[in-house]
């Protein structure tokens, strides 16, 4: 484990370094990278070395900021060539002042968010047990229900499904908004209710009667119907990590149980291996002229590679920050409107006509006005979603109510609640997501989630209880 943790550390350093030795900018800006690319190291340091509880939370949160908030716009601004000229991939043109602003505000935030996640993981306590209470004769039953609705899902939704598998991936979609929430981003994952279930009754199981083997084939079949709902070709890969991860962590808990396993999962496969594998995707030169001139691969007069990678959308998260702070320049703070917009989410439009749009999309639509862009359904990072409701004001109060809700998933994590511990453990993945935003959509899909996972098995092991308590009783 010693080795693990001076590899990872060795890694961040010499990325770190040969990124910060080659980024030419700016002293004000590149100093302003400095800063938060050492706290980032602090972050690092305390969570590999003395965090003694398991907390993939902050192993995502540092690896979301120093991949899209530090890593990325430094080899975006140290790409360009004509600094009158230059833009963002957002098309937001290249303006000093606002860089500066903005490394602040992301400074503000994860200094703010980093003291109070110590002050409330203090005052963790874990959750009373759930599942575990039901009786051995229910958890089966309610895993065969499980299943049976599952089946039913997979039944209504095929013909949709297999439409998805067909469509090429440039094609745009055919579905409403209202299916893509309600189905595709909730229903579909109900299987995994099931598998978590199933995986926890046969762990449990002191004696392999015909329930355990019953329990393994529902297993089976459940994972089967889940990856035929979630798979690459029919969901963004970006989409499936919290969900295949998680399932990771269900059958192989050891693989990713610690701090140091689940931060070097995390970075050599973010910040590392996916990069580096749309570097050779992105790149025209062949295979011979890559061995015979590796710098093709970074090379800015080729426009390929490294360069290419990291100039698409994907990393768009610091350039749409400072896309928010001019919004705010010319159009003032919601006030609250859009964070009410995200946490109503599920009020229709047709009832709520005042409505507001989701921040990405509010400042997709602005970048379109100002800057000639041609797309509005952008991300929007958890900083500047705080920042246009409330100003800084509003990311530092942000950034401690994040911290509040980073504590109370951590209760479910370490708590006795089957569910709620592996529904913590996706939400940490889930960051990912959330923190690059848009604020909207991040709390709709995993609201989704908790509905499929949690709600509709707790609905039915409360209506099985009952059936079982209120059964007739054999005479004695």
């Amino acid at each position: 484990m010693t080795l693990l943790r001076k590899i990872l550390i060795l890694t961040f350093v010499l990325i770190s370094s040969a990124l910060m030795a080659t980024f030419k900018a700016n002293p004000t800006i590149w100093f302003a990278f400095l800063s938060n690319g050492l706290l980032l190291f602090i972050l690092l340091i305390y969570h590999i070395f003395y965090e003694k509880r398991f907390s993939p939370f902050l192993t995502n949160f540092i690896v979301f900021n120093y991949l899209f908030l530090w890593m990325a716009p430094i080899i975006q601004i140290g790409h360009f060539t004509d600094f009158e000229t230059a833009q963002f991939p957002n098309n937001f043109n290249y303006q000093p002042a606002l860089i500066l602003f903005g490394n602040i505000l992301i400074f503000c935030f994860n200094l703010c968010f980093f003291i109070a996640y110590l002050f409330f993981k203090r005052k963790i306590q874990p959750v009373v047990i759930k599942y575990a209470d039901l009786k051995q004769q229910i958890l089966p039953i309610l895993i065969y229900s499980i299943l049976f609705i599952s089946i039913l899902i997979f039944i209504y939704t095929f013909p949709v499904v297999l439409d998805e598998i067909k469509r090429p991936y440039w094609q745009k979609g055919s579905l409403s908004k209202m299916y893509t929430l309600v189905i595709n981003k909730s229903l579909l994952f109900t299987p995994l209710g099931g598998i978590i279930l199933a995986r926890y009754y046969t762990a449990k199981s002191n004696k392999k009667n015909m329930n355990y083997y019953w329990v393994i084939l529902a297993m089976i079949l459940l994972l089967l119907i889940l990856l035929w709902f979630k798979n690459p070709l029919t969901e963004k890969r970006n989409a499936l990590g919290p969900l295949y991860i998680t399932l990771i962590y269900l059958f192989y808990p050891k693989l990713l149980n610690s701090n140091i396993k689940m931060m070097t999962f995390m970075f050599f496969s973010m910040i590392i291996l996916f990069p580096a594998v749309a570097i050779f995707t992105h790149t025209a030169a062949s295979l011979n002229e890559i061995i015979q001139q590796p710098s093709i691969l970074w090379s800015k007069g080729n426009d390929e590679g490294l360069i290419k990678v990291f100039s698409t959308l994907h990393y768009d998260a610091f350039a749409n920050i400072l896309a928010t702070i001019d919004y705010v320049q010319i159009h003032g703070y919601s006030w609250g409107h859009q964070l009410l917009g995200a946490l109503l989410f599920f009020i229709p439009r047709s009832i709520w006509t005042l409505k507001p749009l989701g921040t990405g999309q509010l400042v997709g639509r602005f970048l379109i006005d100002k800057y000639h862009f041609n797309f509005d359904n952008l991300s929007n990072p958890l900083v500047s979603e705080f920042y246009i409701n409330f100003g800084f004001i509003g990311v530092l109060i942000g950034a401690i109510v994040f911290a509040a809700i980073i504590k109370k998933f951590l209760n479910w994590l370490n708590g006795k609640h089957i569910l709620k511990r592996y529904l913590a453990f996706y939400f940490a993945v889930y960051l990912i997501f959330l923190l690059r935003g848009d604020l909207l959509n991040g709390i709709a899909y995993y609201i989704g989630v908790i509905i499929a996972v949690l709600i509709i098995p707790f609905i039915l092991g409360r209506l099985l209880m009952y059936l079982y308590l209120t059964r007739p009783k054999k005479d004695a």
